[in-house]
């Protein structure tokens, strides 16, 4: 199904070392805000103490103006020693979070914030879960979420160089790692909370921007096959022009729930729908503007995907 088509095929490399050059700036400078400011990482990978609490009654209408603000919230903690404690929430609904310290009791932490509460005037607040989480088990976890990502790109180089040619495969994974920087890069230069939802999210990136990509090469090798009287970057231009209105439909739609994530998802999905963003807009760009020129400029040609015709001669006599 096609939305609509367009007849001309759009000269997408003809701009292709504009776009690349951009994509190099905006690279470097995700990779300097990496390693200038590092993420922002959750309790998930550094440990500590995480504990919900509600002043919402069954039953009862709290009235707002009752409740304790966040910001009271963090003055009393900051009076209690956790100045560096997050608080997060609605009116109703509020998470802490405190993260491990050398000079806290860890296991004492979670009676401190609800004794802590007791003595904050207004409602009283309910304690609904209180976790810890030891430094070890978020060092674990760090080492696991970097060993997926690993195996990943291991499997998505693998996968290309099988179903397509090595250079596309090699093309693809720059244009992932692309992706996953740049996302990586908002995360560090905002300072916004990296956790395993986050990472989640980048890993379906990679795999959603994998798809756009096998789409291009899909319609390039077909390309090759059947139009013998166009030159490879013309062929390029070619399968990217015939894919944007698929393009157009795909992220879409997908655009479109995951904005509903964003708006409607609450504090838990808001981090994973904005990294989902990021990589959608990045991974289209990627896909055709880094992956496809990366690939004409590794010599990728009809030769590697449509079998040359040889005409037999008779031996003369």
């Amino acid at each position: 199904m096609e939305f609509f088509r367009i007849k001309k095929d759009i000269p997408f490399m003809r701009y292709a070392p504009i776009f690349n050059v951009i994509s190099l700036l905006t690279f470097s400078v995700a990779v300097f805000f990496l390693a200038y400011r590092g993420l922002n990482l959750s309790q998930e990978f550094t440990g500590g103490t995480s504990v919900e609490i509600t002043y919402a009654k069954e039953g009862e209408i709290v009235p707002l103006e009752t409740i304790p603000s966040l910001d009271t919230l963090r003055q009393a903690l900051a009076d209690n020693g956790y100045s560096d404690a997050q608080v997060q929430g609605s009116a109703h609904d509020v998470r802490i979070s405190i993260q491990n310290r050398d000079d806290a009791e860890s296991s004492r932490v979670g009676d401190q914030i609800k004794e802590m509460l007791q003595k904050i005037e207004g409602p009283e607040a309910t304690v609904l879960r209180a976790d810890f989480i030891g430094p070890q088990v978020g060092k674990e976890l760090a080492n696991d979420g970097a060993l997926a990502l690993l195996f990943v790109i291991i499997g998505i180089v693998i996968y290309l160089a099988i179903r397509f040619e090595w250079r596309f495969a090699i093309s693809t994974i720059f244009a992932n790692l692309h992706d996953v920087v740049i996302i990586l890069g908002f995360f560090s230069f905002f300072q916004w909370e990296f956790s395993l939802s986050v990472l989640a999210a980048v890993l379906a990136v990679m795999g959603y921007s994998i798809n756009e990509a096998v789409i291009v090469f899909d319609r390039v090798r077909e390309t090759f096959r059947k139009r013998r009287d166009l030159a490879t970057p013309e062929v390029i231009n070619h399968a990217i022009t015939r894919t944007i209105s698929r393009t157009v439909i795909t992220h879409g739609s997908t655009q479109m729930m995951v904005l509903s994530m964003l708006f409607f998802g609450g504090e838990t999905l808001f981090y994973f729908a904005v990294a989902l963003t990021i990589g959608i807009c990045f991974g289209i760009y990627s896909s055709v503007l880094v992956a496809s020129p990366l690939a004409m400029w590794l010599g990728v040609s009809r030769e590697q995907f449509a079998k040359v015709k040889t005409q037999k001669q008779e031996a003369v006599v």
